[in-house]
């Protein structure tokens, strides 16, 4: 296997279409040589949330005019490439099929070795790629889908401490967001809104804080925020701009308390490993928020660890995060063939009990 690696990597889980390449030599530094990212939410605003059908199709579009212009920043062709790597799952299925046919038919015409990644681990890998953290590290992966702390061994290596056990934090700031009248995606249009608003203002529950461990919930705040205005509509016969400020602010408030604290005692579970580089990461599209971002560093500050959080660009889905992870995955000797499969669920964690329950198609997480 060469010392310098260069892998293309395609990203097609949800609504953002991705294409980018990553080169790292053998003991430097990684480098992101292109990373393009073609989103859909034109396409799917007017329905208030991502349509599957719509998205899967979308991807069929772009996958290819991605991947053009992808190589075209990098100066390079697909036969600079030592494989592709492309996500598998978790995902839309639609999607991720997309993708991986894809990548299957780029690798099959040009000879190239194709990598599947576990999107989950594309995020959790990140802060390898962007601070370059040590194994192990403790990463809070929080994202619109999903929601845990998992310790990283290694690149396909992950011990899940807790999670959430109904919504995750993203899937509650976009409802949240569409509850208020606030464009989707929700989170970012909610953390502006809090900007002006008053946090204590409304009394919103800290749901599981009562309970030992590091599991979370987050449905019954957002039947809070429901209740909260449903009260200020029936009272004042609507919202004023001050009302939604204020309503934002204490919902992410109590998100970023929870949080705080869940992450406060799976950073105590992960010190007793007494790790010798003691790390904590954030990273999936919530690590964005920087009221989140904020509290945790300060939890990471009181426990001595270091804290890594993805630039911005890097926390949402992106296919920089899959390069890398096929990276790590094909430096360390693995590889698919053309049986690779795309997977709606797919747990980072597999030695732990679902936490979402299971069915046909496995394990949610």
């Amino acid at each position: 296997m060469a010392d310098a690696l260069t892998i293309l990597g395609l990203e097609s889980s949800c609504d953002d279409t991705a294409a980018a390449i990553v080169r790292q030599a053998a003991g430097a530094r990684p480098e992101i040589l292109a990373n393009v990212v073609a989103d859909q939410q034109a396409l799917h605003a007017a329905f208030g949330g991502v349509v599957p059908e719509i998205a899967a199709r979308a991807h069929v579009e772009k996958l290819d005019l991605c991947v053009e212009r992808a190589l075209d920043e990098a100066g390079l062709t697909l036969r600079d490439m030592d494989a592709i790597a492309v996500t598998a799952g978790p995902g839309l299925i639609g999607g991720v099929l997309a993708g991986v046919m894809c990548a299957k038919g780029m690798a099959a015409g040009a000879g190239l070795p194709l990598v599947g990644v576990n999107h989950l681990a594309g995020h959790a890998l990140t802060p390898r790629l962007t601070d370059g953290l040590a194994f192990p590290y403790l990463v809070l992966l929080v994202s619109g889908g999903h929601c845990q702390f998992v310790v990283v061994r290694g690149a396909a290596e992950f011990t899940r401490l807790g999670g959430t056990i109904d919504d995750a934090p993203g899937e509650a700031f976009d409802k949240t967001a569409k509850l208020l009248g606030l464009p989707q995606p929700g989170g970012p249009h909610v953390e502006r809104a809090a900007k002006a608003g008053d946090p204590a203002r409304f009394a919103f529950p800290r749901p599981l804080l009562d309970r030992a461990g590091c599991d979370m919930s987050f449905s019954g705040l957002k039947t809070a925020m429901l209740r909260a205005r449903d009260a200020l509509v029936a009272k004042a016969g609507g919202l004023t701009k001050a009302d939604r400020a204020d309503l934002c602010a204490g919902f992410q408030a109590a998100v970023a308390d929870v949080l705080a604290e869940k992450t406060r005692r799976a950073l105590a579970l992960y010190m007793a490993e007494a790790p010798g580089d003691p790390a904590l990461a954030v990273a999936g599209g919530v690590a964005a928020n920087a009221a989140i971002r904020a509290a945790l560093e300060i939890v990471a500050a009181e426990a001595g660890a270091r804290f890594s959080a993805p630039p911005l660009a890097l926390c949402t889905d992106n296919a920089a995060m899959i390069a890398w992870a096929g990276l790590e995955r094909f430096r360390a000797g693995h590889t698919d063939d053309m049986t690779l499969a795309a997977r709606p669920r797919w747990p980072l964690d597999a030695a732990s009990a679902p936490m979402l329950g299971g069915g046909k198609r496995g394990a949610k997480a």
